[in-house]
């Protein structure tokens, strides 16, 4: 039996300050049932690098989710329509609750139910945390794999904090994966590469902050920061800031039955 979606008319107008309010950076926050049924809106801290993104902030979350079941998300759209980006798509279906858009500054606005979605591989625009270089290998290894990987929080930056994390080679052994070959790629390395693989690069940072998965014939299908995701050759550029080549377990498996 499915759930009726509430009448979310009473926090429409706290939305809408919101994102008056912190316009033109987007507003986020969560809209909560309290205990006495009543709905509220719980404005949340965005920690998004870029004003056009929102990261709703961890310790705002954990307080809303305090005060009540949390029944929808929301957010705003500064000068353009109130209608889901692919990256709001995307982040809908992995909520499972609907999500609240207005419009800055008309007031206009969508409520839009999660449902099932996966942006095209080629031509996403990139938002951190979501259509990211490990957003686009999560989708690729789900898509054509059926290969589900976890997600990870993630902060802009993290690659260049003193602090870490070291993202990347921190999980990808928990995920599945086997490194096949240390450095850069040489002429060996590049022969031996398999459709499927997956690349860890280092590009202008203190540690490995890209990943691009091998789809076959010297391409690569990746996403760098404010840019479009892309299969691009794998030219010398990639292959000399490649640090490692991993190889999914399963996919192990397979060349050892073959």
């Amino acid at each position: 039996m499915n759930t009726p979606t509430p009448d979310f008319t009473s926090v429409l107008p706290m939305i809408q300050l919101h994102a008056d309010a912190v316009a033109p950076r987007e507003c986020c926050g969560l809209v909560v049932r309290r205990p006495d049924g009543a709905l509220q809106y719980m404005p949340c801290r965005n920690v998004a690098h870029a004003d056009d993104q929102f990261t709703i902030c961890p310790e705002d979350a954990a307080h809303a989710e305090d005060t009540g079941e949390v029944v929808a998300y929301a957010h705003s759209h500064v000068f353009t329509p109130p209608t889901p980006t692919d990256a709001d798509r995307a982040s809908m279906a992995s909520t499972g609750l609907p999500w609240i858009i207005v419009n800055h500054p008309l007031g206009s606005y969508t409520v839009n139910q999660p449902v099932p979605f996966l942006a095209p591989f080629a031509g996403r625009a990139f938002v951190h945390g979501v259509h990211d270089c490990y957003g686009i290998v999560r989708d690729w290894y789900a898509g054509e794999l059926g290969i589900l990987l976890n997600d990870y929080p993630r902060q802009y930056g993290w690659w260049d904090r003193e602090d870490g994390p070291d993202l990347y080679r921190e999980n990808v052994s928990r995920e599945g994966f086997v490194v096949v070959h240390e450095g850069a790629l040489d002429a060996a390395a590049l022969g031996a590469l398999r459709t499927h693989d997956l690349l860890l690069m280092r590009i202008r940072a203190k540690r490995d902050n890209h990943m691009a998965v091998y789809v076959g014939g010297n391409v690569i299908l990746h996403h760098l920061v404010d840019q479009l995701s892309r299969r691009e050759v794998l030219q010398e550029f990639y292959q000399r800031r490649t640090t490692a080549v991993l190889r999914h377990r399963s996919m192990l498996d397979l060349m050892e039955d073959a």
